[in-house]
């Protein structure tokens, strides 16, 4: 088996449309989760971490049921389309993005909880409109929030292996990314390579947690001079 560089642009074009996607749908859904007090708020939670604890070939298995060419919303889909979810790259990135939800809407619920209210109210006193107070106070002030979310989001997305092949199968070019790459290396004894795809994988992993934790070190730090010098 020669070695093929196209997961690898495959797995990066996934985890960028995937992360785009989750910020897009992940902000609006952790600022309600940051400011409800709805009974519904609870069940919500559960639902947007179940990936958490839920093996991946569970969630892979279901969204086949249901988005297969039998399944109820697979039909239609095939219906006014005449193509199949499945088996396809944008199959592969809504299976990437419901099982990646938790990573990016938890760490921006949290920031927007630590805004808190006051800045928000101190800004509707000046007359600013809603949307504008959500867009330059909430979001400006987490900032950190948005940075680790997005950060966190791209490299699980980098990593997605067992709810993508059971979504996505291996097709060569569309739904063959880089963590099925590595598996049908090692399959086919071509060791070599698989330790080199899988060992830049870690060394990229390793890199994106460091960023992470650096990021927060410093924002913890600075909030601390800030607060030190008030």
């Amino acid at each position: 088996m020669e070695f093929d560089p196209s997961p690898i642009w495959l797995t990066l074009k996934l985890a960028v449309v995937s992360v785009a996607i989750l910020l897009a749908l992940g902000t609006p859904l952790a600022w309600w989760l940051a400011r409800t007090r709805s009974p519904l708020k609870v069940p919500v939670e559960a639902v947007v971490a179940l990936p958490l604890v839920l093996p991946p070939t569970v969630l892979g298995f279901y969204l086949l049921v249901l988005l297969g060419p039998l399944g109820p919303i697979g039909r239609f889909w095939v219906d006014i389309t005449g193509t199949t979810i499945t088996f396809s790259f944008g199959g592969i990135v809504l299976a990437t993005v419901l099982h990646s939800l938790p990573f990016v809407v938890q760490p921006l619920q949290v920031a927007f909880e630590a805004v808190g209210r006051a800045p928000l109210e101190a800004a509707a006193t000046l007359r600013a409109r809603p949307f504008d107070r959500f867009l330059t106070i909430a979001c400006g002030l987490s900032s950190r929030g948005f940075i680790t979310a997005a950060v966190l989001g791209f490299a699980h997305a980098l990593g997605e292996f067992g709810v993508v092949l059971m979504v996505g199968g291996s097709i060569p070019g569309e739904t063959k990314v880089l963590s099925i790459a590595i598996y049908e290396h090692v399959e086919a004894m071509e060791l070599d390579t698989a330790h080199a795809l899988a060992g830049g994988l870690l060394a990229f992993s390793f890199v994106v947690l460091l960023v992470v934790y650096a990021l927060n070190r410093r924002f913890r730090v600075r909030t601390t001079q800030e607060d030190s010098a008030s």
